[in-house]
């Protein structure tokens, strides 16, 4: 299963749902501004639950766009370790929309978020009703730009990793039939092109 990395930009979003991740597979990556000197106690707490698989990075020296720098940066060596990873930046900065953009022509798989709540695999485990699920498959798709997956197997084992529980085989084709009759999705002898919105 490919690792979800979380990349919190400290300076602009300090989240207080970061227990949220503690059943997923995730790497969090917290970036903390060089004159940030305290975190919150409910944060550290939740950060040493995680235990090896989150750390802070404090980022060397102050300036504009400084922590946003430090950010790209761990996003390209991390991308070059882990070609199949998921990227989340986790920040309200449209700043960083160009680069993912960029990053997503070269087939990284990266998306932003304001909030952890927003992040795919969440959304999936959170979401209960049809309409929910549906919502935050096409949320996957549209982040996942031209890397969408071509034939319906693969869209099949796309959505299913998406969830925390595999889902079976009648209510993945489900799932797929209703994309399709939300016209969302065309399927043309096993090949999928798609409709998603902006």
């Amino acid at each position: 299963m490919a690792t979800n990395y979380v990349l919190i930009d400290f300076e602009n979003i300090q989240p207080k749902n970061l227990d949220i991740l503690r059943k997923h597979p995730f790497q969090i990556l917290v970036f903390v501004g060089a004159s940030q000197s305290k975190v919150p106690f409910d944060l550290a707490m939740a950060m040493q639950a995680l235990g090896e698989n989150a750390k802070y990075i404090k980022i060397a020296g102050n300036g504009k766009n400084a922590l946003d720098f430090h950010i790209a940066f761990y996003i390209g060596q991390l991308s070059l370790q882990d070609p199949d990873a998921y990227f989340h930046i986790i920040s309200r900065d449209t700043g960083f929309d160009p680069l993912i953009k960029h990053l997503k022509s070269r087939k990284i798989k990266i998306q932003r978020e304001k909030d952890l709540a927003e992040i795919p695999v969440l959304r999936m485990s959170a979401a209960t009703s049809s309409d929910e699920k549906i919502a935050a498959i096409i949320k996957n798709l549209v982040g996942r730009g031209p890397s969408r997956p071509r034939k319906v197997k693969t869209l099949a084992n796309t959505i299913n990793n998406l969830f925390t529980q595999k889902l079976n085989e009648s209510e993945l084709t489900a799932l797929i039939e209703e994309l399709r009759k939300r016209k969302y999705i065309v399927i043309n002898q096993g090949n999928v092109s798609y409709k998603l919105p902006k």
